[in-house]
């Protein structure tokens, strides 16, 4: 009898470390997806609430921003070390490191709450961040402190609670899939896919049930039609490629430190720079008749759905102020205001093509510089395609999307995502070694 009951009791045992498993990302999602509203619904409201604000006085911003941005910074690096910049690179960090203490340090549920609080005061001050990076952390985060619950813990679930938290913010399951394996883990991996789809599908019919079925940026019906809509493609390819690769260029060099007395000035006094950067965000706001405040959202959504026009400076000041918040360490992501800064470029350069078709051009000038940021071309073109709904742009997309990834490793040899993870693995990267990130005395990101 024994050597019968042996393999049944192993069996047994699998079967239900497997079940458990698979109930820890069903339950994960659920609870991503939840945090993933709960996150978009508070971030409306911080927004309108600084909207509110700008209508009673027009030059509130310039003490609003920079005394909440330094604020912001400093409740950051005093109470909630690990939550500063978007998220992501510290979720892509400890999928990397082996320790779990040193994972820990990245992603817990104390760095998620004070993610989602300081995300929100970030905007609620007019920051020009966004909500769908810190989601990812905040994702992440969840997936791994719910993990513990398991005796497997795997980075198979830090991996799954971003996912989850790209498809629930934008809801785009299928990006999130994407942005799992071509972003955070950059390899297929057979053994968690199922698992990740879970997560990710849980998480999404969660936001679905909660938020009703919508498309992020409206639907739009864009095509392109003859030689000047093709050759659109290659131009806003390069332009935003090269904007893209500029700005990973300043945040990585940034993060690690700036030379002589600038990067001495930063190091020492990281509270008193956040608010240089937050009357910098100010200025660019007053430039922009208001527009680049927040994730400008608003304004891209009425472009592209109604074709209300916007500014042609608004692309470069969107760029500047968005700059200015990420170098600023605060809290807050750059997903959005990449692709509003993709938006301004593609309305630019429409100038150019009068007879392509507007929608047309501001979803390349998106694909294109947000390909240039992140060097992810098909998460790019797919989260795009995902989030408006047009289905005859995608080989236009995925063309300007790997060129702008691959013109934008002329200035930033890598992503920067990946870049700026390698300031969270260190000695910790090794079993064993104390929890720490690789201090350069820069803002964190």
């Amino acid at each position: 009898m024994l050597p019968r009951s042996f393999p049944s009791s192993r069996r047994l045992r699998l079967h239900s470390a497997r079940t458990q498993r698979q109930l820890i990302f069903l339950l994960g999602g659920i609870v991503v997806g939840a945090a993933a509203v709960a996150l978009a619904l508070l971030a409306d409201l911080a927004q309108e609430a600084f909207r509110a604000l700008l209508d009673r006085w027009r030059y509130a911003p310039l003490i609003v921003t920079p005394l909440g941005m330094g604020l912001s910074a400093w409740l950051a690096r005093r109470y909630f070390p690990g939550s500063g910049g978007s998220g992501i690179p510290q979720a892509i960090a400890a999928r990397k490191l082996l320790n779990q203490s040193a994972r820990a340090a990245l992603v817990s549920l104390r760095i998620a709450v004070g993610k989602i609080l300081l995300t929100l005061f970030g905007l609620l001050c007019g920051a020009s961040v966004g909500r769908e990076g810190p989601t990812v952390q905040v994702g992440a985060s969840i997936m791994f402190a719910i993990g513990r619950l398991s005796p497997r813990r795997q980075p198979g679930l830090i991996l799954a609670g971003a996912s989850a938290g790209v498809a629930a913010a934008f809801n785009t399951p299928l990006a999130g899939i994407v942005f799992g394996i071509e972003e955070m883990s950059r390899a297929f991996e057979v053994k968690s896919s199922g698992l990740l789809i879970v997560a990710i599908i849980t998480a999404g019919l969660t936001s679905l049930a909660l938020l009703g079925n919508y498309t992020y940026f409206g639907t739009t019906t864009a095509t392109l039609q003859g030689a000047a809509g093709w050759l659109a493609v290659p131009v806003c390819g390069l332009a935003g490629g090269l904007l893209g690769g500029a700005f990973s260029r300043i945040l990585v060099e940034v993060a690690g430190g700036l030379p002589g007395a600038a990067g001495r000035a930063i190091r020492r006094h990281p509270v008193v720079f956040a608010m240089l950067c937050g009357l910098g965000t100010a200025f660019c706001g007053l430039a922009s008749g208001d527009m680049v405040y927040g994730t400008s959202y608003g304004e891209v959504r009425a472009l592209v759905d109604d074709g209300t026009p916007l500014t042609q400076s608004f692309a470069l000041l969107k760029f500047g102020a968005t700059v200015l918040a990420a170098i600023s360490g605060i809290p807050g992501g750059i997903f959005a205001p990449s692709l509003a800064v993709g938006a301004g470029l593609g309305f630019n350069i429409a100038t150019l093509f009068p007879d392509v078709s507007l929608d047309a051009m501001v979803l390349l000038g998106m694909v294109a510089y947000f390909a240039g940021v992140v060097q992810a071309p098909i998460t790019a073109f797919v989260i795009v395609t995902e989030m408006t709904n047009d289905h005859a742009m995608v080989i236009p997309l995925m063309m300007a999307a790997i060129i702008g990834s691959q013109v934008s490793r002329l200035l930033c040899a890598e992503g920067v995502y990946h870049a700026l993870a390698r300031n969270f693995i260190g000695p910790a990267a090794r079993p064993g070694d104390a929890p720490v990130a690789r201090s350069t005395g820069a803002p964190e990101h």
